[in-house]
């Protein structure tokens, strides 16, 4: 009797569930994730850079490069790619994407504008989507020399842009306010000049005012739009190098501490990309190199950072894989023309190697870099680097001998575009602003490429790929001369060569069999010079985004 009323009561049971469940769950094939892409010209960047029509993925994965077997799933989702161009998904080996997904406000990205009428329709339209009395923000990844009027906004623009909700419009460095920003922010006692200029004293603590309003759910907000940012440009996978540890955060011991844009609290500045994935939400592969800046020889915090975490712990989107951009003090600390230098540098690095752990050292100057490659050295007379896969970033020089000795010892070079945005100032008369790609590549040494966005830098990869290939900045002018890589070069950079860098080459980067499955459809055909022109490189962007088989970004309407 008791069996015969549980099976009576399974259909209403099950007419139940099906009344709250989404239509995608009561269709037959909402499970699925199989995708078949065809009739497409799809360059899978693998060692033979193979261009097949079609390509097909499975539970995650890609399995089958070209044509595929007449008995695939029912449920596989065929898309027709009408010729379309296809690539893997990029990967940036470098930036702060960590620092993207925290912003204030309803955050604007205008680093695809090229003039101020152009960012304010971009302000515009964010505020059209802000509830009312939330902040618009543009904060970061953008310099007066962006615009053609080389300036910043002004408060009347912003007040003409945007009247009914207050603004902060904030570069590394000093701001500008609209008119209910300008009154909010002289309410906390913060000089705001009359035109709604903000120094970089004041503008450090406007920020920090918004960052204190913030609520565990506003950022979650913001790491979704960072997100749906870096998919539409088809930038699948970031390498984050961390946060400056911002004064006052608990638990700093001998740190130093750094206040702006490129601060937080180091403790919690990934909750928004954990709760993100914990729901299964987070669409964009993040890999995360912890930052450290000790001041003595005892490194408190690298230590407990090594004694409790550990190197690629995480699942597929999220994943904790190295140390770096810095493990001791080092930027504003030294005159490095002087020979000034961290003097607990080589013990913190002899710790990482012993405990196995990738590493990534930021550097902007031929002694930095220099200084990098002895202590490297150093290290691997003790623990072989070769298997850890270390690497120097940015290099805007380098010399034939350094270079030389770094590839003899397994060393990686991750080169980065951030003078595309900021220029060639500081770099010599007649001398290239660098990195020098051409000449680094030409090594043989493994070298990739990335963006050193979040704060100082153009997160849109297609920026990079430009600077990379013509070697012009923002304003067209050739600052990079004889260091230019062919589109091939530079996309294989951003893609297959990226992988090394956080020890998964064999998982991601191209379109192979058995490797996770991110592809990007593009909107142009990048390899065809007479479509899509050098200048044209900067228009391309994402018309599919897919990550692990999953569409994430969809301007197809599939």
């Amino acid at each position: 009797m008791k069996s015969g009323m549980t099976f009576a009561l399974l259909p209403l049971l099950a007419a139940a569930l099906g009344a709250t469940f989404p239509a995608a769950a009561q269709s037959p094939c909402g499970w699925s994730h199989d995708l078949r892409l065809v009739n497409g010209r799809i360059h899978t960047m693998d060692a033979r850079d193979r261009v097949v029509d079609e390509v097909t993925i499975q539970e995650g994965r890609f399995a089958y490069i070209g044509a595929a077997p007449k008995n695939l799933d029912p449920c596989t989702k065929l898309i027709d790619l009408h010729g379309r161009t296809v690539i893997p998904g990029l990967i940036d080996d470098h930036n702060h994407f960590v620092l993207f997904s925290r912003r204030p406000g309803y955050d604007v990205m205008v680093e695809t504008a090229t003039s101020i009428p152009e960012a304010m329709a971009m302000l515009r339209q964010r505020a059209r989507t802000a509830p009312a009395g939330a902040w618009v923000t543009a904060i970061g990844d953008w310099t007066p020399r962006l615009f053609a009027e080389q300036r910043a906004p002004t408060l009347a623009e912003l007040d003409a842009a945007v009247p009914d909700h207050p603004v902060l419009f904030a570069a590394f460095g000093p701001a500008v306010t609209n008119s209910l920003g300008k009154q909010f922010f002289e309410s906390k006692g913060i000089k705001v000049g009359a035109v709604g200029s903000l120094d970089g004293a004041a503008a450090t603590a406007a920020l920090n005012v918004l960052r204190g309003m913030q609520t565990d759910e506003d950022r979650i907000r913001s790491a979704r739009y960072a997100q749906a940012y870096a998919l539409r440009y088809g930038l699948t996978t970031s390498v984050d190098m961390g946060v400056f540890a911002r004064p006052g955060s608990p638990d700093l011991q001998d740190s130093t501490t750094l206040d702006g844009i490129a601060s937080a609290n180091p403790w919690t500045a990934y909750d928004q990309l954990v709760a993100l994935d914990h729901r299964h939400e987070l669409d964009e592969r993040v890999r995360v190199f912890l930052l450290s800046m000790d001041k003595t020889q005892d490194l408190p915090i690298l230590k407990a950072r090594l004694d409790n975490v550990f190197p690629d712990f995480g699942d597929d989107m999220l994943r904790v894989s190295g140390i770096g951009e810095f493990t001791t003090p080092w930027i504003f600390a030294y005159d490095w023309k002087a020979g000034q230098h961290p003097d607990n540098y080589e013990a913190a690095l002899q710790l990482v190697a012993r405990r196995g752990w990738s590493y990534q050292q930021h550097t902007l100057s031929l002694p930095e870099v220099q200084f990098t490659a002895q202590t490297y050295e150093k290290v691997n007379a003790a623990t072989p680097l070769a298997g850890l896969h270390w690497s120097i970033a940015h290099v805007p020089s380098i010399d034939p001998a350094t270079l030389k000795a770094m590839k003899d010892i397994g060393v990686g070079m991750a080169l980065h575009g951030w003078k595309y945005l900021q220029g060639a100032q500081g770099t010599p008369a007649g001398q290239p602003a660098g990195p020098p790609y051409r000449t680094i590549l030409a090594s043989g040494i493994h070298v990739g490429a990335g963006s050193d966005a979040g704060d100082i830098a153009t997160l849109d990869p297609w920026f990079d790929i430009y600077y990379m290939v013509t070697g012009k900045d923002c304003t067209g002018a050739l600052i990079n001369a004889g260091e230019q890589v062919t589109r091939q070069q530079a996309l294989r950079m951003y893609t297959a060569d990226n992988g090394w860098f956080f020890r998964e080459g064999d998982r991601l980067g191209s379109i192979e069999t058995g490797k996770l499955g991110d592809l990007v459809v593009l909107n142009d055909d990048y390899f065809d010079a007479k479509k899509v022109s050098d200048e044209g490189i900067k228009r391309l962007r994402s018309v599919l985004t897919v990550v692990g088989g999953h569409i994430v970004y969809d301007a197809m309407g599939n």
